[in-house]
């Protein structure tokens, strides 16, 4: 059940589909990545619904997303995806590989999400000039983190239910 639970997740993402993606995590899962640390299915699913809005903005024609190497055992699991995307005001193209670890609740619920990917690279693409000369910092990636913690706020607050 945990693979089908990754494949729902990403399925839903390939579609946009924030709502659909939310609905894979348990009430007190847990994701973390580069650039968000977030507890909660609330915070969780608010940021795959603010980035799945942001891709639309965007166009559909811009988005794609492909899922492979998904492995699974009955508590834990493990996928790579690649998104392909347009990012920012500058509307920059981005490729982002990602690799995601998952643990999963006896309901195949996700209650941890991890995905890593190269910051730097992302940054490169995401940022221009700003990315490829500070990519490498902590203090760039910090300032990311910030600024998306900020974005994310503001979404919830909009949005609550």
């Amino acid at each position: 059940m945990s693979r089908q639970t990754i494949e729902r997740l990403y399925g839903a993402f390939a579609n946009l589909d924030g709502a659909g993606m939310e609905a894979c995590y348990a009430e007190k899962a847990r994701f973390e990545d580069p650039v968000f640390r977030l507890a909660g299915r609330r915070q969780i699913g608010g940021m795959w619904r603010m980035l799945c809005e942001n891709a639309r903005m965007r166009g559909i024609g811009q988005w794609k997303l492909e899922l492979s190497d998904v492995r699974t055992s009955a508590a834990k699991g493990r996928a790579h995806w690649e998104a392909h995307y347009r990012f920012g005001e500058a509307g920059r193209k981005v490729h982002n590989r990602v690799d995601a670890r998952f643990d999963f609740d006896d309901d195949a619920l996700i209650v941890r999400h991890r995905d890593d990917f190269a910051f730097w690279r992302w940054a490169r693409q995401a940022l221009g000039a700003p990315g490829l000369l500070l990519g490498w910092s902590s203090w760039l990636q910090q300032r990311v983190q910030h600024k998306a913690g900020q974005q994310l706020q503001r979404y919830l607050e909009k949005h609550r239910r």
